[in-house]
């Protein structure tokens, strides 16, 4: 009897110590992680003053140069909207925008304080910021509306870009985007560790390497200055969990572009048509076996560091229904009705302003030879493709282009192909106030931002039928089609032929209908909806 009552104590220690043991673990190291974030923030108190002092004189001396005589809007590196201080503080809502819509927000009566008194820093994390594409553009157009939103906030930007100072920043920002910035309230962070978010640093295990490389960058942003809400724009979920575990009582944002690994990607590995990703097919053998296996395992990963996250953004549905699926319960919700959580992500379409650019070639040509074989457009001029974006000097970009004019050479379309790299802003809207078509070709776009500016500049769209412009873009609004959608070189050839081939009147209608879908995604709805979120975690820091 003694033997048995002795085996079941220790069955029951054991027991217990399992059940236990895991979570006195987590308790400490829940306050090794704290202890550390509080060392973090008071060796980076400093810091923060002088940042929030400086940003004060910069307002100071800009209020004082406007005083002396200068009646019109602030210089170029000022960048700000003429009417930038025009806040409607009696609006139960929230500021009057720079267009005249209302922008939602706190009611005012939170602590005694006005909705635009919030002072705080919020920190956007965003090492790549003067890379010039979409992703840039949606970070620009958040910190204007965070900047007439709350006027006495700070925009710290962390960044890696070493080269270019605030001033050529918001230039730069200007010239490409037409996005004005308040100088003063914008900072910029440069961090020393952003070579190790960068993927050639992984030539193996790409996907845990820049996840695991992000929180050392993360831990660099945090040393620099510790901010009242941390925002990852760039797709970085790993440095959004550290910054929970560092400082619990700091909220967290994300804006999601694209999961950083998803069901169509472990999909991707049993196709056999070529056309899903460089890992197309890439699920045979036991290394197949082994990829499988990891990215499951990542999977699981990244979806319990999403689970951190207080606020989640994605910008468009089909990106949100992936995030669904990974960081929440994977129940379905429709496409706008998201609370900003990883079981239900809000979405938050980019505003209007990385692409299969061979596949675009490809069709191109074809289009070009059937077009040239038809006697019905003997003497015609050929039409002419231009590929315009931006491009990251000192990287993969540049060998990607140098590859599509050898290509386009190849195909003999050389003399009808336009290479045009890190266009202006007023060099792109002359371009698409002449041009006929706008193609992107890109499987599975997480949005596809240009391809709402070829609709609001009243072009005729051909794209990738997946993705977002599937999902949220060139769709049938109820009055008719808003574009073509194709998958292969032979169906987009079909679809630059029929584009162009379309009678005069429904040719103009199909611009009209796209047009007005367009406007689904402007810089003001992008405000309103990125503000209806971001006061959650101006509320939560305020608690």
């Amino acid at each position: 009897m003694a033997l048995l009552s002795n085996a079941i104590l220790a069955i029951l220690v054991l027991t217990a110590t399992a059940v236990l043991l895991p979570k006195l673990t987590g308790v400490l190291l829940g306050l090794v992680f704290r202890g550390v974030g509080w060392l973090i923030w008071r060796r980076t108190r400093a810091r923060r003053e002088y940042v929030i002092a400086r940003a004060r004189s910069e307002e100071d001396e800009l209020r004082a140069s406007q005083s002396k005589g200068s009646t019109t809007s602030p210089s170029r590196n000022g960048a700000e909207d003429e009417d930038w201080e025009k806040v409607d503080s009696s609006s139960p809502s929230g500021v009057q925008a720079s267009t005249g819509s209302v922008i939602s927000g706190d009611t005012g009566q939170e602590n005694n304080r006005s909705p635009e008194d919030w002072d705080g820093v919020i920190g956007f994390f965003h090492p790549f910021c003067n890379a010039g594409g979409g992703g840039e553009r949606v970070l620009w157009e958040a910190v204007r509306a965070t900047q007439k939103r709350w006027p006495k906030a700070i925009c710290a930007i962390y960044t890696g870009d070493h080269e270019v100072n605030k001033a050529t920043m918001l230039e730069k920002v200007e010239n490409r985007f037409n996005i004005h910035l308040h100088a003063p309230t914008v900072v910029l962070l440069y961090l020393t560790t952003r070579k190790y978010v960068v993927s050639s640093s992984y030539p193996y295990m790409t996907l845990l390497g820049q996840s695991l490389g992000s929180l050392v960058v993360a831990y660099d942003a945090f040393t620099l200055l510790v901010p009242d809400i941390f925002v990852d724009t760039m797709g970085y979920a790993f440095t959004l969990a550290l910054s929970k575990w560092l400082f619990p009582t700091v909220p967290v944002g994300a804006y999601v572009h694209y999961p950083t690994i998803s069901t169509d990607m472990l999909a991707s590995l049993d196709d056999k048509s070529g056309v899903q990703g460089i890992n197309s097919g890439a699920g045979k053998g036991w290394k197949g076996k082994i990829k499988r296996r990891y990215w499951e395992l990542f999977a699981k990963l990244y979806g319990w560091v999403g689970r951190q996250v207080d606020v989640v953004m994605c910008n468009s549905s089909w990106t949100a229904g992936h995030i669904r699926a990974l960081w929440g319960t994977g129940k379905e919700c429709s496409n706008n009705s998201g609370d900003g959580t990883a079981s239900s992500p809000a979405v938050v379409f980019p505003p209007n302003s990385k692409k299969n650019h061979p596949l675009v070639l490809r069709s191109f040509a074809r289009f070009l030879q059937e077009r040239t074989n038809n006697p019905a457009y003997k003497g015609q001029p050929p039409p002419r493709l231009m590929l315009i974006g931006s491009v990251r000097h000192a990287s993969p970009d540049e060998t990607h282009i140098y590859n599509l004019r050898l290509l386009a050479h190849e195909l003999r379309i050389r003399d009808y192909t336009t290479f045009l790299c890190d266009a202006s802003w007023p060099a792109m809207l002359s371009h698409l106030s002449t041009a006929s078509v706008g193609v992107n070709a890109m499987w599975n776009e997480h949005f596809g931002i240009c391809v709402v500016e070829y609709q609001a500049a009243g072009l005729i769209c051909v794209t990738h039928d997946s993705g977002g412009p599937r999902e949220d873009i060139v769709i049938d609004l109820g009055d008719g089609a808003t574009g073509f959608r194709a998958e292969t070189e032979e169906q987009f050839a079909a679809s630059f032929e029929a584009a162009l081939a379309l009678p005069e009147a429904e040719k103009l209608a199909m611009r009209q209908r796209a047009r007005r879908s367009s406007q689904r995604f402007t810089a003001e709805e992008f405000s309103r909806k990125w503000l209806d979120q971001v006061q959650k975690l101006v509320r939560a820091s305020r608690v």
